[in-house]
């Protein structure tokens, strides 16, 4: 295990604490909350929690919660969720997120806005002082609208980068759609970006996740601190 994942494994432990039996838990996607679905799956098979079920944010978290005996559910039978557990690319100082390194943003964005309190664990790589600094932000779009929304993407100042999967072609997400990377730089208006994008007919979503988190759990060098929504 490598240091960064060992204060991702830290941050997931401490997030997982904030759990209680009978709840309906949110499962993130990415390295980070894999952590924290491993711990929830312990903790239940340890009896300390139970009565727990799950609903994923993508097809690979759905695929380690069924391996690991965390029972799965949708938002048919449960339409809220208590709380969800996630990682982000980027967290400002008020909590706004950058999210979708992963591809899963639409559907951790649906997952995140069901949920009472939203609990996101990052190590300190992650904190910066805007959103874009560390992080390009993804865009989820229609095969269709791939040119036409990298060029509007462009006229608002990014440059975009058509995201690959490993063997060089488009990459494709859970719902079958493209991603392109935009990269701003540091955003001094993030809300203005997202109002724009989400007023796009090709724009599936967005990663920018703003007002959406209760809690940060950030792990680094000095320990667990916590980031709380004011």
């Amino acid at each position: 295990m490598t240091s960064q994942d060992a204060l991702k494994k830290q941050a997931a432990e401490k997030a997982v604490e904030y759990l209680e039996s009978g709840m309906v838990v949110g499962l993130g996607s990415g390295s980070t909350a894999t952590f924290a679905i491993h711990a929830i799956a312990r903790l239940m098979k340890e009896g300390k929690l139970k009565d727990i079920v799950g609903i994923p944010s993508s097809t690979p978290t759905e695929e380690v919660a069924r391996s690991l005996g965390i029972p799965l559910v949708g938002f048919e039978e449960h339409a809220v969720i208590d709380v969800t557990i996630d990682g982000a690319d980027e967290v400002d100082p008020d909590l706004n997120l950058i999210k979708g390194g992963g591809g899963a943003l639409l559907r951790e964005k649906v997952v995140a806005q069901a949920t009472k309190k939203n609990i996101i664990i990052v190590d300190e790589s992650k904190i910066s002082d805007k959103l874009g600094t560390i992080f390009a932000l993804p865009v989820e779009v229609v095969p269709f609208a791939t040119a036409s929304e990298t060029r509007f993407l462009e006229s608002l100042g990014a440059k975009v980068t058509v995201r690959e999967n490993q063997l060089g072609k488009a990459f494709q997400t859970d719902n079958h759609n493209r991603i392109l990377d935009a990269d701003f730089g540091p955003m001094d208006d993030a809300v203005k970006i997202g109002m724009a994008l989400s007023q796009r007919a090709g724009v599936v979503e967005h990663g920018l996740f703003l007002g959406t988190t209760a809690l940060v759990i950030v792990a680094g060098a000095d320990g667990i601190r916590e980031m709380k929504a004011a």
